[in-house]
Order: structure tokens, then C-alpha cells, then sequence
């Protein structure tokens, strides 16, 4: 075969460091285009972009020449340059979390992304992280993730 042939849609998740409430509503829009358009500069198919004042999630398809752990990278990178650039101390945590996203589940998740502001009026970011994890059959401690 002389092509890869893939659809690899990835619901990506990482908070800022220390869970610093440091991404204020005025800014929000701006940085989640921000995201998008880093994603994009490496062949990324950006579905939706979203997430609180201590968090980001991202739903994306990856290529296959692209690894998640280096598009998380770029876009952390990115992103914080530009925060700390425009005023903001600004740090990202060190890890993220990513999950495979079926075809056929792929507007529920394009909605719980695009519904962020929502659904932390319910829950933190904590909460929900440890939820995602839990869905996903990933085997966590509380005090390593939230430290």
C-alpha cells in the first residue's frame, strides 16, 4: 500500500500548572484559536477547542505522521509563550490526558468539548478529570494526579 489511510480522532485534555485559574473569559476565545491554529500548522484537523479558566480540551483528528504526545508539546509551547508574551504568567501542567474517540461517538464528544463553560458550573476540572480517567478504565491515585 502506498498510502496510510487513517482517522484518528483524539479528545485531548491538560490543565495549567498548579490549576491556576489564569485563563479569564476575556482571553478564553483568543487562546482557544490559538490552539486550533498551532494545531493546524501540523496537518491536524481541529474539531473543536474549549475549557475553563485552568484547562483546555481539544478534539482533533491526528495524521498518522504525527504523535499526540508531540502535538501536545507544540501546542503547550505555543500557547504559553504567547500567554506569558501578552501579560499572563503562564505555565501549563507537565502531563495531559488524551482519549480515542469512535466515529460514531464523535458529536457527543464535539459537544461536551464545545460545552465546557456548562458543565464546570457543575463540577471542577478535578472532578472532571477524574471522571474521564475513570470512564476510560484509567487507573489513577488522586494524590499523584492532583498532587
Amino acid at each position: 500500500m502506498s498510502h496510510a489511510y487513517a482517522r484518528n480522532y483524539v479528545h485531548i485534555t491538560f490543565g495549567t500548572k498548579g490549576r491556576r485559574q489564569v485563563i479569564k473569559p476575556p482571553i478564553q476565545q483568543g487562546l482557544w484559536a490559538l490552539i486550533a491554529d498551532i494545531a493546524r500548522e501540523y496537518s491536524v484537523d481541529v474539531r473543536a477547542v474549549s475549557g475553563g479558566e485552568d484547562h483546555v480540551h481539544m478534539l482533533v483528528c491526528i495524521p498518522p505522521k504525527i504523535a499526540v504526545a508531540n502535538l501536545v508539546r507544540n501546542v503547550k509551547q505555543g500557547s504559553s509563550k504567547w500567554m506569558n508574551e501578552n501579560g499572563h504568567f503562564f505555565h501549563w501542567q507537565v502531563g495531559y490526558a488524551a482519549f480515542s474517540v469512535s466515529t460514531s461517538n464523535l458529536s457527543a464528544v464535539h459537544a461536551y468539548v464545545r460545552n465546557q463553560p456548562e458543565h464546570h458550573r457543575k463540577r471542577t476540572f478535578e472532578e472532571e478529570f477524574a471522571a474521564l480517567l475513570t470512564k476510560h478504565g484509567i487507573e489513577f491515585s488522586p494524590e499523584k494526579v492532583f498532587g
